[in-house]
């Protein structure tokens, strides 16, 4: 079955400007399909067979986009910020202009970020029903308590009575550590270690469900997902 769309909220779609702006565009005579130039906004169209030009240029129309993300330290997780650089900010060559991150990162927090329009993988992604691990790797100030181990896997109360969810915690030495936790409250991890009297300095969170961080990723570089991760996420 043919999916029609409206010229003018095609080309928006894609970045190619406002509805205003597109609309003037398509009056102006800049867009053409299949070599025919169309002055009318509300012409409907075929998103799957049909080649549309702007100034020459051929624009593919993309539904959804998965992008992987190694967030760098001073970025905010967020689609738009007046002070600090956003996550989608980085994402240079992206096709779609309602990109979000799928959960958050503090500003200060580097590692894994899934970058992406499509609101139902978001959902399943971070609904507390789902229970989706989220594994961090942390560096600490002091010396981790050897009861640390146990009392996360019986989950530990935290201010304003909230009791985290069983968390896993690997030790790779005294101050170092990878955390899988299960949902993702407000400065958790961070809330965690200060209830065993540590304060984390570096944190970065490596996995989610079943993606991982690609190591080849440097600090504020992106890439498309593969099929095959998609497929991991969507099977949630």
């Amino acid at each position: 079955m043919a999916k029609l769309m409206r010229l003018d909220k095609y080309l928006a779609d894609m970045g190619c400007g406002t509805r205003t702006q597109v609309k003037d565009a398509i009056k102006k005579g800049r867009v053409s399909i299949n070599d025919e130039k169309i002055k009318s906004p509300e012409t409907k169209i075929d998103i799957e067979t049909t080649i549309v030009y702007m100034d020459g240029q051929p624009i593919s129309y993309v539904q959804t986009e998965y992008y992987m993300l190694n967030k760098p330290q001073g970025v905010v997780s967020a689609t738009e910020d007046r002070k600090y650089k956003t996550v989608i900010d980085l994402i240079d060559d992206k096709s779609r202009k309602d990109l979000f991150p799928v959960g958050r990162l503090d500003i200060d927090t580097e590692g894994l970020l899934l970058i992406t329009n499509d609101g139902d993988l978001a959902h399943r992604l971070l609904s507390p029903k789902k229970h989706v691990d989220k594994t961090y790797y942390v560096e600490l100030d002091s010396k981790i308590p050897a009861n640390a181990k146990e009392e996360m896997l019986q989950g530990i109360t935290l201010e304003e009575e909230f009791k985290t969810m069983p968390a896993t915690l690997e030790l790779l030495n005294e101050t170092t550590c990878y955390l899988t936790i299960r949902e993702g409250k407000f400065h958790q991890v961070k809330r965690m270690f200060e209830y065993f009297g540590c304060t984390v300095t570096y944190l970065k969170r490596i996995s989610m469900g079943p993606l991982t961080l690609d190591e080849t990723l440097k600090v504020g570089e992106y890439r498309l997902l593969t099929k095959e991760e998609l497929l991991q996420l969507k099977s949630l």
